[in-house]
């Protein structure tokens, strides 16, 4: 096991309210990443909760900072076509019959919610993505 880069005495664990305190978090985890393989156990375990702590931190900032916005469901059915190579043929049963997928795709038609479901059992799509449209 290589030595930590930082000693677990020097790690003090706070509130996270800027970007200096969200980069040095970001130190922090990066020179804790191999905690689990620390021998001794006890220090292990100290390095391993550390870890997890100034994780949660960190997400928490970032979730509060850099939202990711949800994609757009129509771009979302689409996309996930693209990747199922998928023909509009071959969705149409999800949608009710051709006209229809070409009505919603073309954003003319919103998804109802027997769409959503069938959309969202058959392609993978979260519902909650798709719910945006309707």
């Amino acid at each position: 096991m290589k030595a930590l880069a930082i000693s677990l005495d020097d790690i003090r664990i706070k509130p996270i309210t800027n970007e200096a305190d969200f980069e040095e978090a970001g130190k922090i985890i990066d020179s804790l990443i191999d905690a689990d393989l620390i021998a001794d156990p006890l220090e292990r375990k100290r390095a391993l909760d550390t870890l997890e702590a100034i994780t949660v931190l960190a997400i928490d900032y970032e979730k509060r900072h850099f939202p990711i916005p949800k994609p757009d469901p129509i771009e979302a059915i689409k996309e996930r076509m693209e990747q199922l190579h998928l023909s509009r043929k071959d969705v149409a049963p999800y949608f009710g019959g051709e006209n229809r997928v070409s009505e919603v795709l073309n954003k003319k038609r919103n998804l109802t919610i027997k769409m959503i479901r069938e959309l969202s059992k058959n392609l993978g799509i979260p519902a909650d993505t798709l719910l945006a449209a309707s």
